[in-house]
């Protein structure tokens, strides 16, 4: 075999075994994962900011929804008028009585355990941010992985805000298999009534492709043939 064959040979098998390396350890927005759903509840800072609860919720309550490849964050709804919810009682017009913290992830134990995890996505749009209801209370959402303890009692973890574009975090996480990973969005703001809900708008959010194995093979000769001619 030419040298210049070989060292494509060799160059491109460095490649793929690096991409099969660490494939497994990025992770993206994948409509077909197992999402879980997340609600902690708290006072509004108005009424001290105390917290009242938190239960799974179904992703679709949260509100977070995939319509394709394309995830959607929304300000959080809850259609009980109950005055607990909301200010006088709930209906068109009316004031959330409670701060929501909404958390849409996956979660593994043991998978990603002992090795570095990133997480990416590509925020296609993010018009929740900035917008305030009637007392001024607004929205944050982030993208975070979280590490946590085998009976939940501690965590370590990593965040990112959810602006335009590309975002890509990573975690090099405890070397324990009974360790829980969890990767997902953490969408906090007071509750809406759900005819409301247009004004204050949402996140929408998609994977990012990974390099194929042709791509990455296609690189490897580019440089090659390149570094060949300079040496001519």
């Amino acid at each position: 075999m030419k040298p210049i064959l070989k060292a494509l040979a060799a160059a491109s098998s460095c490649m793929l075994l690096a991409l099969t390396c660490t494939s497994a350890a990025t992770v993206t927005v994948d409509p077909t994962a197992a999402w879980i759903g997340y609600m902690n509840v708290f006072n509004t800072p108005q009424q001290g900011g105390a917290y009242q609860f938190g239960q799974g919720w179904g992703t679709a309550d949260l509100t977070a929804t995939f319509s394709g490849p394309v995830l959607t964050l929304g300000p959080n709804t809850i259609n009980d008028p109950n005055p607990y919810w909301y200010s006088p009682s709930g209906g068109p017009g009316a004031v959330g009585n409670k701060s929501m913290d909404a958390n849409m992830y996956v979660e593994t134990t043991g998978v990603y355990t002992g090795q570095t995890l990133t997480f990416t996505g590509n925020v296609l749009s993010n018009t929740l941010f900035g917008h305030v209801n009637q007392l001024g209370n607004g929205w944050t959402s982030v993208a975070f992985i979280k590490d946590f303890a085998p009976d939940y009692s501690s965590s370590v973890s990593v965040t990112a805000s959810l602006v335009n574009g590309v975002f890509s975090i990573s975690l090099p996480t405890i070397s324990d298999p009974a360790r829980h990973i969890q990767y997902g969005f953490e969408t906090i703001g007071p509750d809406v009534w759900s005819t409301d809900v247009g004004p204050y708008g949402n996140i929408q959010i998609t994977a990012v492709p990974e390099p194929t194995a042709l791509g990455l093979a296609g690189l490897a000769l580019t440089g090659l043939l390149g570094a060949r001619r300079t040496r001519k």
